[in-house]
């Protein structure tokens, strides 16, 4: 996802973008500092506690809750692009937050939601998904989407084929079924997944029994489930930073993210000359 940018082989000094931009929290530069710049997502250590009843307790505990998870358990979804005529209309819904298209903020708003219920643990705010689709697509081009969160116009990265400079080179993964391509790779849907990704998380947000890289609500808690996977917290802010870096491997991205994340959560947009290039 993200720019896909080529791996540097030069250490990533994280402190010191993030400290010039001032739009994230300061005690981020302390903790990025210890979080891994890897792609692959990791458990956080749990303590373990002393006391036998305790214990006991929370093993019912978590056994009532896969019960009840079970009960509750959709079908997983049918992985695929949804062809859809070129007549359709945008959303009439009003501006969101900052200005954000009402259509985007509606999907990141449910994701939260599902994402509360499904991987409470996680702690995942709207507004972080918001961050990252503000990066990636500036919410699909503007909120160039109609009601049911599909674009009007399906959205796409380049083709990483090499051609690009900085960018990695990725062969094909999925037989053109999701980006259309053979041959090479590319970045599906407002959120940027590359097909091989969207296929190990892909999520069906809108409950039509499909999973749309291109649709608005799928690409949302699809986004959310790959940023909590390993059981990460997002109210810490190392693990935050390390979940952003599986998007992007930068600093500078995981502070245009946080600073748009703090944006949309306090009202008040970043100057643009605040937020450091990607």
């Amino acid at each position: 996802m993200g720019r896909h940018r080529k791996q540097s082989p030069a250490p990533v000094r994280r402190g010191s973008v993030l400290a010039l931009t001032g739009l994230v929290p300061a005690g981020l530069v302390t903790c990025a500092a210890t979080s891994g710049l890897d792609g692959d997502a990791g458990v956080m250590p749990v303590a373990e506690g002393n006391d036998v009843l305790g214990a006991a307790t929370l093993d019912v505990d978590e056994h009532l809750t896969h019960a009840l998870a079970a009960q509750h358990k959709k079908p997983k979804p049918q992985v695929k692009s949804v062809a859809l005529s070129g007549d359709r209309l945008a959303a009439d819904l009003p501006k969101g937050t900052l200005g954000m298209p009402g259509i985007s903020e509606a999907a990141y708003r449910a994701a939260e939601r599902t994402l509360a219920a499904e991987d409470p643990q996680c702690h995942m705010p709207w507004t972080m998904l918001a961050g990252i689709g503000r990066v990636e697509s500036t919410h699909a081009f503007g909120g160039k989407a109609d009601a049911d969160g599909n674009p009007l116009k399906p959205v796409y990265g380049p083709v990483l084929d090499g051609s690009l400079a900085g960018n990695a080179v990725i062969y094909d993964s999925d037989n053109g079924n999701l980006d259309g391509l053979s041959g090479y790779d590319r970045a599906v849907g407002p959120m940027q997944f590359l097909p091989e990704t969207w296929k190990r998380y892909a999520a069906d947000g809108n409950d039509d029994g499909i999973a749309d890289p291109q649709n608005l609500y799928d690409a949302a808690l699809t986004t959310g489930k790959y940023l909590c996977d390993g059981g990460l917290d997002m109210r810490d802010l190392s693990q935050q930073s390390r979940a952003i870096l599986r998007y992007n491997n930068s600093m500078a991205y995981v502070a245009n993210v946080m600073a748009w994340e703090n944006a949309y959560a306090n009202e008040v947009a970043p100057q643009p000359a605040q937020l450091p290039r990607i």
